[in-house]
């Protein structure tokens, strides 16, 4: 036994051995399916604590050559569910475990890391296979040396694989260096009959091409055929709940939340084509914060004990295209769009606001709906850490204007003309240009000022309605479709009932059939020009009619 090749299964013991134990074996007769196939290569990202390591030590104790391993393994429920060939890939391999902490350093170049890495891979190889000639210069040749003499295959598992993007954030060049490491010790490799690697990240991606494109990659926004291990379910956690004498709801409230979507199997397919798809989507809890909770009888923040709240500051503050303000959205349990694709699964190659969220996703500060493919605050603790990231002065602004926003909306829903007005006129008098030029200049102003509309509509610019352009239509969400249809038709030095008549005159509520007796139509007019001299001036002003 060694510290790095065929390491004791010490680790998962204890695990087994807690008070608190979920087993997850099952997830063994999953990863059985690709041994020594061409889906060996296996990454799988999870935020923190949600069980990553215990995962790995489960495989390196299945899948090394260790004669203590069947009496932890038969007793559990890869056996029960498997009875007949749950141990037939037992002990078959020789393992390699690596946890990249362990190396990666501030102070050190990642080329040293590595080579410090190797040398110990080496030296290991070299006490349990004396008779195998080694070069203590090259790991890969021994490692298929090793392979060619005992035809024996090599399980290689990387915990914390992505610790130089987040260690070592700046260094493009030992970044690169490290993947190619990993692409020569992997790809095309006779001797691996599986790579298990796991991480916060995805697998860095170089334009929209991974740099390691032989793996199959399992994260919070597509974790697949281990959906289910990636973190505690609802069952699982019911379970739990009566043990301890927990209440459920509470747990529910504080730590679900996480919506992960997935396989599914082929018999089941057309059923899904025809919209069944929630019957996909599991539930899945932090595993530490269930744990703390079901020990103490409290619930209450405990992953965020794990990480300071000033790992989220520092992502959110970085405000790119509006974000601080989808931020306020997301605090008051709102949901948004997001585009995932262009992100590259580092932590400093970002363009936009979709970069940051989605990183948020991988961190766990956000969940992933991938059937409406928006994103979320999942639950209470995450909601609590959100709060303390924000609380700082800079913040102060952003939620005030966002409580005006809601202000905007709730005098629309009321109809209420001159508190419309008002709140549109306060938008503009905080806004850096004080005048619009043109009625697409005011259309970006009212988006602005009604942006807390966005929690319970999607707002359309210029929707065709057969007769003309509508400005602005505000369509309710699902989730709030009791809530009415809005109309906005602007205009800009002219009047808000010649903005009205337009809507009236166009038919443009002939569109939404749907919503007929809960839509309501407003004329919204700018006159810049006028002079600030009469007691009832104003720039802003609108009419409103029911339909």
């Amino acid at each position: 036994m060694g510290i790095y090749v065929n390491p004791t299964i010490q680790a998962f013991e204890e695990a087994v051995n807690s008070d608190i134990y979920v087993d997850k074996t099952e997830m063994i007769l999953d990863i059985n399916q690709v041994v020594g196939t061409k889906q060996k290569y296996i990454s799988v990202s999870r935020p923190r604590r949600f069980g990553k390591t215990m995962a790995a030590d489960m495989l390196c104790a299945y899948y090394g050559r260790n004669n203590k391993a069947r009496g932890v393994f038969k007793e559990r429920k890869l056996a029960k569910i498997s009875p007949n060939n749950w141990d037939d890939q037992l002990g078959k391999y020789d393992v390699i475990r690596v946890i990249m902490t362990d190396f990666i350093k501030k102070d050190v170049s990642v080329e040293k890391s590595l080579s410090t890495m190797k040398h110990r891979i080496l030296d290991e190889l070299s006490e349990i296979y004396p008779k195998i000639p080694a070069d203590d210069s090259d790991l890969f040749y021994n490692l298929e040396r090793a392979y060619l003499v005992t035809k024996r295959q090599f399980v290689v598992v990387i915990d914390e694989w992505d610790a130089i993007f987040r260690i070592l954030k700046d260094d493009n060049k030992g970044q690169l260096y490290y993947l190619d490491f990993l692409r020569d010790l992997f790809k095309d490799r006779n001797y691996i009959a599986l790579a298990y690697m796991t991480g916060i990240l995805p697998i860095k991606k170089y334009g929209e091409h991974s740099a390691l494109n032989m793996f199959d990659e399992y994260s919070m926004i597509s974790p697949m055929q281990l959906a289910k291990y990636t973190g505690f379910t609802l069952e699982e956690v019911k379970e739990l709940c009566d043990e301890y004498n927990m209440d459920l709801d509470s747990i529910i409230e504080w730590y679900d939340g996480y919506k992960v979507a997935e396989s599914i199997p082929l018999d089941k397919r057309e059923l899904y084509r025809s919209g069944d798809y929630d019957e996909h989507i599991i539930h899945v809890f932090s595993p530490l914060s269930v744990v703390k909770a079901m020990r103490t009888g409290v619930t209450d923040n405990y992953w965020n004990n794990t990480e300071s709240y000033e790992a989220l500051a520092e992502y959110i503050r970085r405000n790119y295209d509006g974000l601080k303000e989808d931020i306020a959205l997301l605090m008051d349990d709102a949901r948004m769009k997001v585009n995932f694709s262009k992100y590259q699964n580092d932590m400093t190659s970002f363009q936009n606001k979709d970069d940051i969220l989605t990183l948020l996703i991988h961190l766990g500060y956000l969940s992933y709906d991938a059937e409406s493919e928006e994103v979320f605050i999942p639950n209470k603790e995450v909601l609590d850490v959100f709060r303390d990231s924000t609380s700082d002065e800079e913040w102060k602004g952003t939620f005030e204007a966002y409580d005006k926003s809601v202000k905007l909306v709730e005098a629309t829903w009321n109809c209420d003309e001159e508190g419309i007005a008002n709140a549109l006129e306060q938008a503009h008098d905080k806004a850096d240009n004080k005048t619009y030029y043109d009625e697409e200049a005011l259309s970006y102003a009212v988006r602005y000022a009604y942006y807390a509309a966005q929690k319970y509509y999607s707002v359309l610019k210029e929707l065709d309605s057969g007769k003309g352009y509508a400005d602005l239509v505000f369509i309710p969400s699902p989730k709030y479709s009791q809530k009415p249809l809005i109309i906005i038709e602007l205009k800009n030095g002219k009047s808000p009932e010649e903005a009205l008549q337009q809507i009236i005159d166009r038919n443009y509520v002939a569109e939404f059939e749907h919503y007929k007796g809960n839509i309501i139509a407003i004329g919204v007019n700018y006159d810049g020009d006028l002079k600030n001299t009469q007691e009832n001036y104003k720039r802003h002003s609108c009419k409103i009619r029911k339909f």
